[in-house]
């Protein structure tokens, strides 16, 4: 872990979620809540291949308490979740853990979710299910989802493993991409894809549909400029976009020089610093 950054844990129902927090010097502003993809883990934005990498120590410099979640089924649930949990259910969870966050440390503001691939999918569910008026737990004020659209740009029957030899690129892009040492100490960060969660995978392009509509605060979607996973040219875009029918306003952007797997790679403190400007988009409108 980066220096500042600790461990803790989180109550999510029948079952405890492990965890990672970077608080600042004061009360926070408020809290971001960043939510791993599918076959990782919490670590994913603490990376240690460079001092600039972590989104956890740049938040809490910058005055927010910044708390990476690992999902149910990975981290200290696997073991209570060995099958995982399908969107709905992480979603449940997710609300209750976040509560449990707030009762132990100042929230601040509220919550802003930043979220990648499959932790993406998550963070669409939660906002479009839990974010509604009258729900417990501190304010949603935003999403900001990296490496997720609607429709996959690979056949639906590759989803299953993303770790598999034949994925290499479409997770990683070119090595130019990432700092030296990335990849050795990725190896630490990468865990098993649940089943139940891979079921998930071909429902995705409907979900999101449903899900979007529902969404009622602002959203920003981030593509790298080298993008496998997902259809993203021009049309796709704006097609997404017109589906967040309830979002106050939508930001889509593209970031250069970067795989899919941006938050690890040199572009990860760019890519971070545009999530917090966004983040202060949305506090400024809250």
């Amino acid at each position: 872990m980066s220096p500042g950054v600790r461990p803790i844990t989180l109550e999510a129902g029948a079952f405890t979620l492990s965890a990672l927090i970077a608080q600042p010097v004061g009360p926070p502003r408020a809290t971001i809540v960043a939510v791993h993809g599918g076959g990782m883990s919490a670590g994913y934005f603490d990376g240690q291949a460079h001092p600039d990498v972590s989104l956890l120590t740049l938040g809490a410099r910058l005055g927010y308490t910044v708390v990476a979640v690992d999902r149910p089924g990975y981290g200290l649930s696997a073991a209570h979740l060995p099958r995982g949990q399908n969107l709905s259910e992480q979603s449940a969870a997710l609300g209750t853990a976040i509560t449990h966050l707030a009762d132990r440390y100042p929230s601040g503001a509220g919550v802003f979710l930043v979220a990648h691939s499959f932790g993406g999918k998550l963070a669409l569910t939660y906002a479009a299910e839990q974010a509604g008026p009258g729900t417990a737990g501190p304010a949603l004020l935003g999403l900001d989802v990296s490496g997720c659209g609607r429709d996959y740009a690979v056949d639906p029957g590759d989803l299953r493993d993303p770790h598999r030899h034949g994925h290499w690129k479409r997770n990683w892009g070119a090595l130019r991409f990432y700092p030296p040492n990335t990849f050795r100490d990725a190896a630490a960060l990468v865990a098993p894809m649940p089943l139940r969660e891979r079921a998930e995978a071909a429902r995705w392009p409907e979900s999101f549909t449903a899900a979007a509509a529902r969404v009622p605060v602002p959203v920003r979607l981030t593509f790298a400029e080298h993008e496998l996973w997902w259809r993203n040219d021009e049309e796709d875009l704006n097609e997404i976009a017109e589906l967040f029918t309830a979002a106050p306003f939508v930001t889509i952007d593209r970031q250069p020089d970067a795989g899919h797997n941006l938050s690890l790679g040199w572009v990860a403190r760019s890519y971070h610093l545009r999530a917090l400007a966004f983040l202060e988009e949305c506090l400024a409108r809250a």
